[in-house]
């Protein structure tokens, strides 16, 4: 499967659109490419690692008291996601204007950052960290 966004939901943006298309036809031709024994050289790939799913900050009555800060979800158009945040950066904004700041002892990259469907999930974005994945050459061995 290819998930391509973030998208709002029920809302198609043409550039989303386009890029599911350009990856999509990338994958069918290294299909074809493959299972025509085309042989593919080593390779790197950064890739994203999920660690955890974070909640909003609660009060005892499970009610959310903090929404995303405003750096972190930067704008309508340009959201954060797959951004750095380091120590100390902020993280969410209480009601009452309190600033909680990113406590961790690495730089992680939040992803599907104030999505509204993963409001009723409790979660408010999930952490993930940078890595590398090395893959061998490949060869279809049928011809």
């Amino acid at each position: 499967g290819v998930e391509v966004g973030p998208q709002p939901q029920g809302v198609v943006r043409a550039e989303t659109l386009d890029r599911m298309r350009k990856i999509v036809k990338h994958g069918l031709d290294f299909v074809q490419l493959f299972n025509e024994g085309r042989e593919f050289p080593p390779c790197t790939i950064e890739v994203f690692k999920i660690m955890e799913k974070v909640d909003y900050p609660r009060n005892k009555n499970d009610e959310i008291i903090a929404i995303i800060h405003p750096k972190l979800q930067a704008s309508f158009k340009i959201d954060q996601d797959w951004q750095p945040l380091n120590n100390g950066d902020p993280l969410f904004l209480t009601l009452d204007g309190e600033v909680i700041a990113y406590t961790g002892d690495c730089i992680v990259y939040p992803t599907f950052i104030n999505e509204a469907a993963y409001y009723e999930k409790k979660q408010a974005f999930v952490k993930t960290v940078k890595m590398n994945l090395t893959a061998k050459h490949i060869r279809s061995s049928v011809l």
